[in-house]
């Protein structure tokens, strides 16, 4: 199957979109990917950024319906993940004329993936500019956002950004621009893209949009989802609010339970934090209301947890007790935010015991690790089955909760 889509005269969208994929690297795409290449014709060819190894005959023809593939000049690797770079092997044999134009920590790290002994390297530094004829690339280097090699490039003549990670989404869509969809699932999935992805690199990222904000921009073009045309601006206004941290009035209550208890107890947690919440928009009808999300570990996958965590003001972690531990499901999901480096949230670890103390006990050790503040009553357990009076004091802590969420979203605001 041959399918391309054009930008501009001579622009074109040669990638593959992927509606299969469902695990991406422990990313849940349930609405699959896409691994975008373009390719620029002008009087040189370039190649900006290849896919995934086995999609790479999928690129090949892509190419092939539009140039010669010796007439290909220049294949850029923005970036060496294997997602960008896969094809790469491949489209270097199949263009015996291309150099491969990168810079030298992409060089780099290509060679710890292919044997690129025989490959024709151009290295470019930042704010070097490649020349195509009427057009040119303008290569900036965004280490870590998200690897050390990470690079994005501008093509000032059609004012189109080549963004690579950055802007991207993971959705495979025959709609290929985001006036083709629609915005608000489109904002979605891009939020869940950065809090899952770019979220530990927020102060990098926060560089990068510094340069992104002097360019005229027309269209950005990043290497997974659909390109930004007419919703540049709405795009633009939200990096900046995931990239530092931006409290939304969120709470979030995240439990393993095993026979119950420890629900029971996330259930009256939830409870007072909505009923907080209840209160504050009656007394502050024209702010967002507190939203609050009671989320089984289990039943909701780590991508959206993390979706939700990346703006959340304040969480509550709650885990039964198995092994004189806390439940795998709840250290997988610790474990994953630890990684993701998000900005601290006001937290508190809950959960219940039979005979043998652990896990609410693991939870709290791992929040003092992340340095998240914790309330009073952390950790809050129960013996067995909640009576009574612990599922009053889970009632009130919800509500605790939702005050902590409500003061840091006026601070931030």
């Amino acid at each position: 199957m041959k399918l391309t889509f054009e930008l501009r005269p001579g622009i074109d969208q040669v990638g593959y979109v992927d509606y299969n994929v469902r695990d991406f690297h422990s990313y849940d795409t349930r609405l699959g990917a896409t691994y975008n290449a373009y390719l620029v014709r002008d009087e040189k060819v370039a190649l900006i950024d290849t896919v995934k190894a086995p999609f790479a005959e999928q690129l090949k023809r892509n190419v092939a319906a539009l140039v010669a593939l010796d007439s290909v000049d220049y294949l850029v690797c923005l970036h060496a993940e294997m997602d960008h770079s896969g094809a790469l092997p491949e489209m270097v044999r199949a263009c015996p004329n291309a150099v491969v134009v990168c810079n030298a920590k992409c060089r780099e790290a290509l060679a710890g993936f292919y044997d690129v002994s025989d490959w024709k390297f151009q290295i470019v530094n930042s704010n070097e500019t490649l020349s195509l004829g009427k057009r040119s690339l303008t290569f900036v280097n965004v280490p870590m956002v998200h690897w050390p090699e990470s690079t994005v490039c501008y093509m000032p003549e059609e004012k189109i950004l080549f963004s690579n990670d950055a802007f991207g989404q993971h959705i495979a869509t025959s709609n290929r621009f985001d006036d083709e969809c629609d915005l608000p699932k489109l904002l979605e999935e891009a939020k869940s893209y950065y809090a899952n992805i770019v979220a530990p690199y927020g102060r990098q990222t926060l560089k990068v949009l510094d340069v992104v904000g002097t360019l005229e921009l027309e269209l950005i073009a990043p290497a997974h989802g659909v390109i930004w045309r007419s919703h540049i601006k709405e795009i633009l206004d939200e990096y900046p609010k995931w990239a530092s941290g931006q409290y939304a009035p969120k709470v979030l209550v995240i439990y393993d339970t095993m026979w119950q208890s420890t629900e029971l107890m996330a259930e009256e947690i939830y409870a007072g934090a909505v009923e907080f919440g209840q209160t504050l928009a009656k007394e502050n009808p024209n702010e967002p209301r507190l939203d609050v999300h009671l989320m089984h570990a289990r039943k909701t996958t780590l991508t959206r947890m993390a979706a939700e965590a990346l703006d959340a003001a304040a969480i509550a972690f709650g885990s039964a007790t198995l092994n004189a531990n806390l439940m795998p499901r709840m250290a997988a999901v610790l474990a994953y935010f630890q990684g993701l480096k998000f900005r601290e949230k006001t937290a508190l670890a809950f959960g219940s015991f039979g005979w043998g103390v652990g896990g609410p006990e693991a939870i709290h050790k791992t929040l003092e690790t992340l340095k998240y503040p914790v309330l009073d009553l952390s950790p809050l357990k129960a013996k067995q089955r909640p009576d009574a009076t612990t599922l009053d004091a889970c009632r009130n802590a919800g509500a605790a909760l939702a005050k902590a969420a409500w003061e840091r979203y006026l601070g931030d605001k």
